[in-house]
């Protein structure tokens, strides 16, 4: 997590402040059970909100606890009974360190999930602005990256933007998943604290009790939610992939948005390099980097040990932060992207009518040649453009076997580029919804 690929309001979900201001929550709404159900004096819990509450806690001071303790939960208690005084020592009944680590854990992952959910609902928005804007748009599909048949420029944005709703609903499920509370103490048995402190301080933070924890939360939610991410970022990189291919010279369908001022190379001042959507790319790597040790943290010894620790106080910030920052940065790259229409229209006309083989094929398996014949005919005359620089029709026109199945009206026919977009509004109403 570096400030060149960070969005303030999400890595503030890291910041040890806001860290230090779960983990004192946790405790105060413990406390507040406690209370009710008349474990420790109410005055004790009223005493803790009032001056923990109030509290600005002192990272530098649990710091410097923690040099001693070797124990960053034991560091945080001591310097909250130096803020709260005697009735401190009503903090933490019955509970372990996971109770407060996991809860808070999942607390910060349920707020990125949040974020990531709305940087996600930003994108669709720009997906779909630019795809109805380019509904019509004709461009040529490609498959292997060779030209295949015609689609839209519009039906690529809405393919992208289907799939981002689908990115969304696991995000949304991710959360759901991830959103649980342990305050059940040692090894998970509650032998120390009673099972309602738990729903009590779960309400509270608008989380759900795990209905069986060992001494953690299990960590098969974590590494679904690492793994949701990784398949965010997948889909970031598809569509940063596409992005990079149009901008290519020999393609320029489509470009970054090159702003006054802006330089593409140190050495080359002609450049306009795909530099947003390149970043994209390696952004995506990292995340999909973070959900294998998500994965490896599932297998826990026993009840609890603290291998998974390590990797989460990396992976949570860093995976959540950069796929954050990696949404936005595709959202305004889809927002201002330049379309090229004119240059779409020349490269469909590249291959001199090509584009059209398949309807000429079933076609003349209508009149009465089989399939085999029908490839074989077609396939001749397309050769020729490729390796001659022919034209398709006027070669099927001028082909016997291929006259004599067909007129040349009926060959001028299977020529049209509305044919291939008839079913645009189909599918778009599929997508979106809208008639």
């Amino acid at each position: 997590m570096i400030p060149r690929y960070s969005r303030p309001e999400m890595t503030a979900i890291w910041s040890p402040e806001t860290k230090f201001r779960i983990w004192f929550e946790i405790e105060a709404h413990a406390l507040d059970a406690l209370a009710e159900i008349g474990t420790v004096p109410k005055s004790a819990a009223k005493t803790v909100w009032e001056k923990g509450g109030a509290a600005t806690f002192d990272i530098e001071r649990i710091d410097e606890i923690e040099r001693v303790t070797k124990h960053d939960v034991i560091a945080f208690l001591t310097h909250l009974a130096e803020i709260v005084g005697e009735d401190a020592r009503f903090v933490h009944q019955g509970m372990t360190s996971s109770d407060v680590l996991d809860t808070c854990f999942n607390v910060q992952l349920v707020r990125a999930a949040d974020l990531l959910i709305a940087d996600v609902d930003k994108l669709l928005a720009a997906l779909k602005r630019r795809a109805f804007e380019h509904k019509n748009t004709v461009t040529i599909g490609r498959s292997h990256g060779i030209h295949a048949e015609p689609i839209t420029f519009g039906m690529k944005l809405a393919q992208a933007y289907a799939e981002f709703d689908r990115c969304r609903a696991r995000l949304v499920a991710a959360r759901a998943e991830v959103a649980t509370c342990a305050i059940s103490g040692a090894v998970g048995s509650f032998a120390n604290i009673d099972p309602r402190v738990e729903e009590h301080v779960a309400e509270k933070l608008g989380l759900v009790p795990e209905p069986v924890s060992t001494q953690v939360i299990p960590r098969d939610r974590h590494a679904m939610y690492f793994a949701t991410l990784g398949v965010v970022a997948s889909s970031i990189e598809r569509l940063a992939t596409e992005i990079r291919h149009l901008q290519r010279t020999e393609v320029l369908e489509a470009e970054e948005y090159f702003s006054p001022g802006q330089k593409g190379s140190s050495a080359m001042p002609h450049k306009r390099n795909p530099v947003l959507t390149e970043n994209l790319t390696g952004l995506a790597r990292l995340v999909r980097g973070m959900a294998l040790p998500a994965m490896e943290n599932v297998a826990l010894w026993h009840e609890r040990d603290i291998s998974h620790s390590s990797v989460e106080r990396m992976i949570g910030p860093d995976a959540t932060v950069t796929l954050d920052f990696a949404l936005n940065r595709l959202a305004g790259v889809i927002d201002k992207l330049l379309v090229y229409p004119d240059n779409m229209q020349k490269n469909l006309d590249r291959l001199g009518g090509l584009v059209h083989s398949q309807r000429v094929l079933l076609a003349l398996t209508q009149k009465g040649a089989s399939r085999e014949d029908a490839y074989s005919l077609v396939q001749r005359n397309a050769m020729k453009v490729w390796e001659q620089g022919a034209d398709f029709l006027t070669e099927l026109k001028a082909d016997p076997d291929v006259t004599a199945l067909l007129s040349d009206a009926e060959i001028e026919e299977k020529f049209d580029l509305g044919y291939h977009t008839k079913y645009i509004d189909t599918i778009f109403r599929r997508v979106f919804g809208e008639a």
